[in-house]
């Protein structure tokens, strides 16, 4: 689903990512963690083609995200750390602006959103203008605009940050449904315990340098994530 061979981007004379790579299979959660700075951020805004990289490829579902950016894009769903919304909009006309783009038929979209809005307990609150979101109902209204068009790939940059328990809950099982459904899952996280429960596989990141990957109990053997991590960082 998702090929990062030789991955390389570099700002000034930092290297921010050094020669990555990973292979995200169809139905697989894929874990990414990694001190601040370490990144994780500029790995996903290069595998969204938000970023232009220095060296390497990036292919989804076999497409290079730079040779043919659009059809890439057309299978993936971004959501960034702290999604950018249109707050002049009211949250449905922000999701039906979602589907427009996606050429989501009329009747798919009424189902997703009512289906996930639902799920998220947002219905009561699509008319109002995002403006008035707290940050908890803007990452809610993000996650059902990355899942309106079903696609194949979601990238998320600390995805459960703002969500309180239940939402939290609810978006790991959207998580996992999707993946059974074929799909993938590539994202990043602080949150070590979630990572531990919810990846099939985790990579862990250190200046750039991928320094660990495999399956989640691979990783971290016969001891908790987070003592992996504190080690791996220490070293």
């Amino acid at each position: 689903m998702l090929k990062i061979k030789d991955l390389t981007k570099t700002y000034g004379d930092k290297k921010a990512v050094d020669d990555l790579t990973l292979h995200i299979r169809p139905g697989e959660i894929y874990g990414f963690i990694g001190h601040n700075g370490a990144g994780k951020t500029t790995t996903l805004k290069s595998v969204a083609g938000i970023i232009d990289f220095d060296k390497g490829e990036i292919l989804i579902d076999g497409i290079s995200i730079k040779e043919e950016p659009i059809k890439c894009k057309r299978m993936i769903a971004y959501i960034p750390d702290n999604p950018d919304l249109y707050d002049f909009m009211s949250g449905i006309k922000y999701l039906n602006f979602v589907a427009d783009i996606y050429g989501v038929s009329a009747s798919d979209r009424q189902q997703r959103i009512r289906e996930y809005a639902d799920k998220l307990e947002l219905t009561a609150d699509l008319a109002q203008p995002i403006s008035t979101y707290s940050h908890g109902m803007k990452q809610k209204l993000a996650i059902i605009s990355a899942w309106i068009h079903s696609p194949k790939l979601i990238i998320m940059d600390e995805p459960f940050v703002g969500l309180d328990p239940k939402a939290s809950f609810i978006l790991k099982g959207m998580m996992r449904e999707l993946c059974d459904n074929g799909g993938a899952i590539f994202f990043s996280t602080h949150v070590l315990e979630v990572a531990e429960k919810l990846c099939d596989k985790i990579a862990v990141i250190k200046h750039g340098r991928l320094i660990r990957s495999g399956t989640t109990n691979e990783v971290k053997g016969d001891e908790s994530l987070e003592s992996v991590f504190l080690e791996l960082e220490g070293e």
